[in-house]
């Protein structure tokens, strides 16, 4: 059958089953092992899980790159768009069995994709009023009895899925047992009455991640004196610096900008700590090999230092030379670049009490030329008088050498004119979690910038998933009953879609119910189409919506982590354009993979294109 010939719609559905127990707040550490080195990676979040996979196949790379542009804009979604994209594939397929063209499966998941959009703009909830709303339901004796349309089941999704008072466990190590983490603290900054809001119902169980999220934006906001009607921060003045060998607790936020240095360099930052230095940027690698790319950089793109025997290179010896008598010249006491840098250029430089720092972050180098009036250039040998910034300190933050296997120091590089730059210090016993700490930051931290950014949230816990699954519903039986009255196998063909999208989203809230370790699949569905007999029995306006999304105030102890006495958590919210995209991406992907499919098959060419609906 033609269905069977479509191998990228089905690549595409396997390859999104990889990460079906990593979507939901809920993740457990999982390693990747390298067959032919034996090297490992401890990884977390599904961004991380496919590109360490490194999926060989046209669609594996397709799939690679669609989801590490959204991983670089949102931080967060991931999963999401994977599981969606392999979801509707399965979709998809399931349609071309049942004989539906692929014009009518691309117009009927288009009219899809667009109800659950519409939805997610009209029962969205803005920033301001769910401030209102949750100091309302804080209140004491304020907490309201919004409906008894909404099941108790499903009103305990939202502790089952986004609640993290208990201790997650990984088997087999004891590095892997998180403490149980308080909630944010209440104590509202005068400047900031609604971050913390914002922040507790983003966090997603991550309280303490969320703390430091929220800790480093207000810094940034005062270091950079915003006004308070404005609080949307710059995440491009926003930094990690990862330290291993100390515990989790020990994380922190800083002003400035920290770096980690070795012996080398830190003996030379002794010696230059409390003076005013001369600063120049480069924008690429300082060695004598490195050439310019483009100003345009390929994605994904990352540099490699080649240990290599330079000794005898007497064209190296004289362009190092060379740099530095320039450095000398313009009396340069710190380089920062964006790259690599030469190990012999680094020890010349250290012999001349010239500190060079490489693979520092683009953001760095702009905000600290436009504080010190430095020009950032793409060779050394381009440095003059003018390129060169002034007013910069080095100061010695932490030595590092009793925790880190390797002698490393901290420093905190600022200017007297203050940058702006605030630096989170995210630290571990373990070495291989680090970067999923690090992941686990970024992600705390985008979704308060992007609620802020956006000024609207929409109801998590599946909230807005099992509306979306109602609005497909409806409308897949108003086809089939208009089919049914005019005799248009179109309406059919596009009811029949709509059910199978909805049957995707149900599939997605079931498996992140699953994944709390607290439900079956079996029960997971039974809870959701109780959910969904209530949207169906009684018409859902907005304000009824938010009301029954509200209302989930646990009232079964089963499901339930917090104690009677606790102070009730806050509703949880996800952001808007983070969902909308990834549920953008997913389709697009299903379109594209399902054309290309059609176009082998068909063998449609250039002629032909007009049949096919192309994106």
């Amino acid at each position: 059958m033609a269905f069977r010939q479509h191998v990228g719609l089905q690549k595409l559905s396997a390859l999104s089953g990889r990460i079906r127990s990593s979507v939901g707040p809920f993740k457990n550490y999982k390693f990747i092992q390298d067959e032919s080195s034996g090297d490992s990676v401890l990884v977390c979040s599904c961004f991380r899980i496919i590109e360490n996979l490194e999926p060989a196949c046209t669609v594996g790379q397709l799939v690679y790159e669609t989801v590490r542009a959204h991983h670089q804009q949102y931080r967060t979604g991931s999963g999401c768009l994977l599981f969606l994209a392999g979801a509707w594939s399965h979709a998809a397929l399931d349609s071309l069995q049942r004989g539906i063209s692929v014009q009518h499966i691309i117009t009927a998941m288009s009219e899809g994709i667009d109800i659950c959009l519409d939805a997610c703009k009209k029962f969205s909830v803005s920033i301001k009023d769910l401030t209102v709303m949750e100091k309302c339901t804080a209140a004491p004796g304020g907490t309201k009895k919004a409906s008894t349309n909404v099941s108790t089941e499903m009103a305990n999704f939202h502790d089952k899925c986004l609640s993290k008072s208990g201790q997650r466990k990984v088997k087999f190590s004891r590095h892997f047992c998180e403490t149980k983490s308080g909630m944010l603290s209440t104590v509202r900054h005068p400047d900031q009455p609604d971050m913390i809001v914002i922040a507790e119902s983003l966090s997603h169980g991550c309280e303490k991640t969320m703390k430091l999220a929220v800790e480093a934006a207000q810094m940034l906001l005062k270091t950079n004196q915003q006004h308070i009607s404005d609080p949307l921060f710059d995440i491009s003045k926003m930094l990690t610096c990862l330290v291993s060998g100390l515990p989790e607790d020990c994380a922190c936020v800083v002003e400035g900008c920290i770096l980690l240095l070795s012996d080398e360099q830190a003996v030379v930052a002794h010696m230059l700590k409390q003076q005013s230095l001369k600063v120049a940027l480069i924008t690429g690698d300082l060695s004598q090999t490195y050439r310019h790319l483009g100003f345009k950089s390929l994605p994904g793109e990352q540099s490699v230092r080649e240990d290599l025997d330079l000794s005898a290179s007497s064209e190296e010896d004289e362009w190092v030379d060379k740099v530095v008598k320039l450095l000398l010249n313009l009396e340069v006491k710190l380089i920062l670049t964006a790259g690599l840098v030469s190990q012999k250029v680094i020890r010349h430089c250290c012999r001349h009490q010239i500190l060079v720092v490489e693979k520092v972050n683009s953001s760095v180098l702009k905000t600290i030329g436009s504080s010190t009036g430095a020009i950032p250039v793409n060779y050394a040998t381009q440095l003059t008088e003018s390129c060169v910034g002034d007013g910069v300190n080095v100061e010695i933050w932490r030595d590092l050498s009793s925790y880190e296997r390797k002698s490393l120091t901290a420093v905190n590089i600022s200017t007297g004119r203050n940058s702006g730059l605030v630096t989170v210090v995210v630290t571990s016993c373990v070495h291989g979690k680090l970067q999923a700490l690090e992941d686990q930051f970024w992600a705390c931290a985008y979704r308060l910038h992007h609620a802020l950014k956006d000024g609207a949230l929409l109801p998590g816990a599946g909230g807005t998933e099992v509306l979306c699954v109602h609005q497909l519903q409806k409308q897949a039986e108003h086809n089939r009953v208009k089919d049914s009255k005019t005799g248009s196998a179109a309406n059919l063909y596009r009811g029949l879609v709509l059910q199978l999208m909805a049957d995707g989203l149900i599939d997605y809230i079931t498996a992140v119910m699953v994944n709390t370790g607290r439900c079956s699949a079996a029960s997971a569905r039974t809870i959701v189409s109780k959910q969904l007999t209530e949207f169906h029995r009684d018409e859902i306006s907005t304000g009824k919506f938010l009301q029954l999304v509200s209302q989930s105030k646990r009232e079964d102890a089963g499901f339930s982590a917090a104690k009677p006495d606790e102070t009730p958590t806050l509703n949880i919210y996800d952001n808007l354009s983070v969902k909308q995209e990834a549920w953008r991406k997913a389709l697009d992907l299903v379109f594209l993979v399902l054309q290309t499919d059609a176009e082998i098959i068909t063998g449609t060419g250039q002629k032909n294109e007009g049949n096919l609906m192309l994106l």
